[in-house]
Formats: structure tokens, C-alpha cells, sequence
């Protein structure tokens, strides 16, 4: 059997090689969990009443609401497409696994506790696009990653 690899996706480009990375070189046999990390809007957009938010803030609130469960709808369908990829390249589906989690802490702690508490044997993940002399540098989720992890591989895929 393979190992256990943790790919956490954010829509980005950069997500996509990651999971090209590991459709190219990660034996199929292995586990796979694609993961990506949403912001959790729900205290704000369960406000109700006049006592409250401000009126004139009730439709900015809507706005915000409509904004957040698309960013969500988006997440899952990046989560599908990348799983298709894979089985695309050869992994069994009932080796992927695919979770949407709502952010609890910030998103590289997040990632960092699911890769303790499943015991994952590497973090694949992508580096931000950025350009110029910061190139040579990580996003700030790739960098807490890579500064914080402890006992585990991190792939970082540019």
C-alpha cells in the first residue's frame, strides 16, 4: 500500500500543479486527501433582527452572505475537478478522499492539525502566485506550514 498524502487546495493555479504533481509522481496506491479550508461567515450572516445589526448594514450583510456561500460552492467544485484529475491519472476513487472544512483556527493550523490527527506522511500544497523579487519566497499559508510542521513532509509545489 502507499502512503497517506494531504493536498490542500485553494483555487489556485498553484492548487492545480500540486495536484498535477501528485497525478504525475505519487504512486495510486496511496491515499490521497484533498482539502481545502473556507472561511466560516456563519456569525455574521445568522445575525437577525433590529436589536442586532444596524439597517443600514442589513444589506451589505446579504451582499457578504451571497459573496461567502459562492466562495464555498466554488471550493467544493475545485475539490471535485481536482479529484477527477486523479482518477483521471490512474487513483482508485475510493482512494481520495475529499473534505471542504470550515476554518476553526487560521488556514495552516487547520492543515497542520489534520495532518497530526490523521497521521499523514506528507502536505502537498502550492505556492502563492507572486512575481518579481519575491518569487523565491513562500505565500503566508506555505510559509506557516513549512515553519510549524513538525514530523512530516511538506511538498511545496510551485
Amino acid at each position: 500500500m502507499g502512503k497517506k498524502f494531504l493536498v490542500a487546495l485553494d483555487k489556485s493555479s498553484n492548487s492545480l500543479r500540486a495536484v498535477q504533481f501528485l497525478a504525475d509522481s505519487i504512486n495510486p496506491n496511496s491515499q490521497v486527501t484533498l482539502m481545502s479550508v473556507v472561511a466560516d461567515p456563519a456569525a455574521a450572516c445568522e445575525l437577525k433582527g433590529p436589536s442586532e445589526i444596524h439597517p443600514l448594514l442589513a444589506e451589505e450583510l446579504k451582499d457578504f452572505c451571497l459573496v461567502e456561500e459562492a466562495k464555498r460552492a466554488a471550493a467544493e467544485g475545485f475539490l471535485d475537478e481536482a479529484k477527477k484529475a486523479l482518477i483521471k491519472a490512474g487513483f482508485p476513487a475510493d482512494n481520495i478522499c475529499v473534505e471542504l472544512r470550515t476554518q476553526e483556527e487560521d488556514i495552516a493550523e487547520d492543515i497542520l492539525v489534520e495532518a497530526r490527527k490523521e497521521n499523514y506522511d506528507a502536505i502537498l500544497l502550492g505556492r502563492r502566485g507572486i512575481a518579481g523579487k519575491k518569487k523565491f519566497t513562500f505565500g503566508s499559508i506555505a510559509n506557516k506550514i513549512v515553519n510549524h510542521a513538525e514530523d512530516i513532509s511538506i511538498i511545496v509545489i510551485d
